[in-house]
């Protein structure tokens, strides 16, 4: 049996990988998937994928096309999450700061240098017309780190997908100001080269496996409750975010990967774009 190690954050869009673990799914087809959770996001998953801790990551598109063209030893399988992602911007819920205006020149958290919260601080600056050579960061690991770091004045604010943090928006803990929509399909599956060129057959396999699993999802009965109690979700939230949300089971298009290094260029976060073959493969 082919064992796969596979990363993931710890959130609802990756419920299709854990229904397919828990059945047996993979194994059915002689494949041993292992998952791992990474709460600290895109950062901690390119960083594990470049040292062999895992050989397959489920990561914010932005990410593993930057860290690819940085010299990551992988590329992308395909498009996993066809949406956006909801980027809220959140501070202290006792802070001054009410809007999006006020955090203009203001540190923002991050979980990582080159994590999702790290490059969608940068689209932000630009939507909003700042100067992204004046943005400052304060690392902070997690969700958790950000709590402190935002509540100790160590950083203003912290931008992390809308509906995880929702809770938190809802007990107090963050207020949220605005909320920034990635301009592309937010998760892509990368997998290392050396997989890819061993066991090209046993990744495809799996991907139809997750696959079959995604393009359903929606329509399981009673799926709003599983992911409301699964992830500690009020179901009104599931069900907005179920509305805005859509699964791929292809590969990102060439057009949506050429935007994506166009804007990662634009914002200095790479040096140079390079051909959509070297970050692309097609299974």
């Amino acid at each position: 049996m082919k064992t796969l190690k596979v990363g993931g954050v710890p959130e609802h869009f990756n419920l299709p990988w854990h229904l397919c673990i828990e059945n047996e799914e993979f194994k059915k087809e002689d494949i041993n998937v292992i998952w791992k959770d990474f709460p600290d996001g895109t950062g901690a998953m390119t960083k594990a994928l470049r040292n062999g801790e895992i050989d397959v990551a489920v990561l914010l598109t932005e990410g593993a096309v930057k860290d690819i063209i940085s010299g990551n030893e992988a590329k992308i399988v395909q498009s996993y999450i066809a949406s956006p992602l909801v980027w809220g911007i959140h501070v202290d819920a006792n802070s001054e700061y009410n809007n999006i205006e006020d955090l203009e020149g203001k540190k923002a958290a991050i979980s990582r240098v080159g994590s999702g919260s790290q490059l969608m601080a940068y689209v932000n600056a630009q939507n909003q017309g700042w100067d992204i050579s004046n943005l400052d960061f304060e690392i902070v690991g997690d969700i958790n780190g950000a709590i402190e770091a935002l509540k100790e004045g160590r950083a203003d604010y912290f931008m992390w997908e809308h509906f995880t943090t929702k809770p938190l928006v809802d007990n107090n803990t963050f207020k949220r100001v605005d909320d920034c929509p990635t301009p592309w399909p937010c998760f892509v599956v990368a997998v290392k080269n050396e997989v890819l060129r061993l066991d090209h057959s046993d990744v495809r396999k799996m991907m139809d496996i997750v696959n079959a699993k995604s393009a359903e999802i929606l329509n399981v009965e009673g799926i709003d409750n599983i992911f409301a109690e699964r992830y500690g979700q009020k179901i009104e939230d599931i069900r907005k975010w179920m509305e805005i949300t859509s699964w791929s089971q292809h590969q990102i298009s060439e057009e949506e990967l050429k935007e994506v290094q166009q804007q990662l260029l634009q914002l200095n976060l790479i040096s140079n774009t390079i051909d959509n073959s070297c970050i692309l493969y097609n299974l």
